[in-house]
């Protein structure tokens, strides 16, 4: 699929009716988002897309130290000689969900069984020297339980814990594929108006000599913890990873996000990028960017 199908869709789900483009005044809380209520937990399954993470796109997403060299510690999966890429770029990012069961353990234990997809693609749109190549593009599928959580702790309210499997890729050959698969466990809770998310994991063992990115944790991490805050047009998202370790092995990365809610469901949308593993193949490239574009729902 080249990019102009590419951003067809991406534009066209702002006016899938019934999809997650709904024309909303307000940004949904973590109950909401998850269908955890009593009136939405009473509805049937009807596989609709809904919105995940953010759908959006950068026409300008600038870094200050583009990785020319992509590199790994297996020496199968490393640059021989650099890459002539700009440090400006377009990206962009599709990501949907659905509900594929709901109560999978039964109305007293509940458990709702969600699938979901994002991807993302770096596109060198203004290089002119290496003919406007795609530069990264990452995959990941998921399925995931849920449970509805209802305690609170001070001012921290539980909406929600689960776990579930995680694969991201970038479907290349060597030397630049990266991958890995992980167990993903989750737990939300709110404050009001600020949600928060954590989401530890569990990467699945490979086989050493196969292994795209062996040192990946310890750059891209084994944990996420995320903030989400909305006010009138203005949101904001911040998300930080780290390796959970210390000494040479101490890495992490932080993003944040904000848009402002121009018409509906169009927003203006800025982002900015530090640390390690903004893609699978900077995975172990330390660098910040600035991007600034439009984003829907």
């Amino acid at each position: 699929m080249n990019f102009k199908a590419y951003l067809i869709l991406v534009l066209s789900l702002a006016y899938i009716p019934g999809s997650f483009a709904q024309n909303k005044t307000q940004y949904p809380s973590l109950t909401e988002t998850w269908q955890l209520d009593s009136i939405a937990r009473s509805k049937k399954v009807d596989f609709r897309l809904l919105p995940y993470k953010p759908v959006y796109i950068l026409f300008a997403n600038y870094s200050t130290n583009v990785n020319k060299a992509p590199s790994s510690s297996n020496p199968n999966n490393r640059v021989s000689e650099p890459i002539k890429y700009n440090a400006s770029e377009l990206k962009f990012q599709i990501s949907f969900k659905t509900k594929m069961i709901h109560n999978i353990l039964g109305k007293e234990i509940g458990g709702d069984v969600w699938g979901a997809y994002t991807q993302s693609s770096r596109w060198q749109l203004y290089n002119n020297e290496l003919s406007r190549p795609f530069r990264e593009t990452n995959y990941q599928p998921e399925a995931f339980i849920l449970f509805g959580t209802r305690y609170k702790i001070g001012i921290f309210k539980g909406v929600f814990m689960g776990v579930g499997l995680n694969h991201e890729s970038n479907g290349r050959s060597n030397p630049l594929s990266r991958s890995w698969n992980r167990i993903i466990f989750q737990a939300g809770w709110e404050i009001d108006q600020l949600q928060i998310v954590l989401k530890p994991w569990i990467r699945l063992p490979e086989d050493e000599e196969n292994d795209d990115n062996p040192d990946i944790e310890e750059y891209m991490g084994r944990a996420e913890l995320s903030f989400s805050y909305a006010q009138g047009r203005h949101d904001f998202q911040f998300a930080t990873r780290h390796s959970l370790r210390d000494g040479s092995n101490n890495h992490g990365s932080a993003r944040l996000d904000y848009s402002y809610r121009v018409i509906k469901n169009l927003k203006i949308h800025a982002q900015v990028f530090t640390g390690y593993g903004e893609s699978m193949i900077d995975y172990n490239h330390n660098q910040t960017t600035f991007g600034l574009g439009l984003s829907l729902y």
